[in-house]
């Protein structure tokens, strides 16, 4: 008997603030889809709304409902982050115990030095904390004059460099980012995530480039639920930038998306069976379990082209994009299927700042005879794990 598991996370979507939010700077306020409703004067999420999103609190314009049709509640994370790292990886059944580091004040210099000299990139522009579209436009003249990349960070635990690619190629960004990302492990810096942002400018403005953005993550200390479905010869789907959080650890099949469209459009293939898996498996991977499979699929746009850029009109737009898609994935759905929808922390884009919150998140339930109830508070992201395990096996 076949059985999937498909997870989809909507990147930020936060419900409010955790108990320690502001040893994270963040404010007892922050709430993303909240804050998100209340800006937009409601969404409009039948789906969302069916399978009991708002039964989990008050959020405008997304009734209550006496007769849902998943399982619905709230998760607080066990790991000490905000980052979409951390978050992932709890997902997937790995609690962060050690929190990030962070670069407030931009990275050392002995790491900048040893990236220019490895590089020949001959300097860098920035080394601060910074957001990627602003520092960009700032910076773009002179990443013309030099050639110097563009290297800067954010409150995560992430070190980013943009560059324009009509200028430096984009292998050179990937390999440049490799480097980055080999030289922190080595100085054993902790750093969650190397970031290439690839950027051209269009019509005198610099824009990034979604879809040629990979992130290098580091390599999960521990095996998660994605192993243990990859060791049994099952497959493992990441759709997004899934393989690039877990550093492909646990993946068997994998494909990069521009968007939050193209990703459910995959994920929608995925389940009625006409994504070309063939052409996206790793090499090597022999599936022998055709019984079992995870699809899990990160749906980026509300976190990156809208939490950060404090842009609530636009991620209530996404919201109800991914609940248009939401309308297409339920019937594809089966007995022997269970779909997740929750998320990884917030990107409030309501409150002072650009950088994500520490937040709780949602969780949804279903599958077809599922049993809707309330599951109200739980500790750990990792429940998520728990739950896929004990469905696959």
């Amino acid at each position: 008997m076949k059985k999937r598991a498909i997870i989809i996370v909507i990147d930020s979507m936060g419900i409010g603030a955790m108990p320690d939010c502001e040893e994270f700077g963040d404010t007892k306020e922050c709430n993303t889809l909240r804050n998100v409703c209340a800006f937009n004067n409601g969404l409009d999420v039948p789906v969302l709304e069916a399978m009991g999103l708002g039964n989990i609190q008050d959020f405008k314009g997304i009734k209550k409902t006496a007769t849902p049709i998943a399982q619905y509640g709230t998760l607080q994370e066990k790991s000490k982050g905000k980052d979409t790292t951390t978050g992932h990886w709890e997902i997937a059944g790995l609690v962060s115990e050690k929190p990030f580091s962070t670069f407030p004040n931009g990275f050392p210099k002995e790491l900048v030095d040893k990236f220019i000299q490895e590089t020949g990139c001959k300097g860098i522009l920035a080394n601060i904390p910074a957001s990627g579209t602003a520092i960009i436009e700032k910076l773009n003249d002179e990443h013309h004059s030099t050639g110097y990349p563009i290297v800067y960070t954010s409150a995560d635990s992430v070190f980013q460099i943009a560059v324009d690619t009509d200028m430096i190629p984009l292998e050179t960004l990937y390999e440049w980012c490799k480097t980055a990302r080999r030289l922190l492990d080595e100085g054993n810096y902790n750093t969650a995530r190397v970031i290439a942002r690839p950027y051209k400018v269009i019509d005198g403005k610099p824009t990034r480039i979604s879809k040629d953005r990979r992130d290098y993550s580091m390599e999960p200390p521990k095996d998660t639920v994605l192993d243990k479905v990859k060791k049994a010869g099952a497959k493992v789907i990441g759709i997004g930038k899934i393989e690039d959080i877990f550093s492909k650890a646990g993946i068997t099949h994998a494909i990069h998306t521009g968007s939050n469209k193209e990703g459910l459009e995959l994920t929608i293939k995925a389940l009625d069976g006409s994504l070309d898996l063939e052409k996206i498996k790793y090499e090597g991977v022999n599936i022998t379990d055709a019984d079992r499979e995870i699809i899990f699929t990160n749906l980026v746009d509300t976190d990156m082209l809208f939490g950060h850029r404090n842009n609530a009109k636009g991620y209530g737009e996404a919201i109800e994009e991914i609940d248009d898609y939401l309308e297409k994935i339920l019937p594809l759905i089966g007995e022997n299927d269970l779909l997740i929808i929750t998320a990884d922390h917030g990107c409030d884009p309501t409150v002072p700042g650009t950088d994500h919150t520490r937040e709780q998140v949602p969780v949804l339930y279903y599958s077809k005879n599922i049993e809707p109830k309330d599951l109200g508070i739980t500790l750990g992201f990792d429940s998520i794990s728990k739950r896929v395990s004990d469905w696959l096996f």
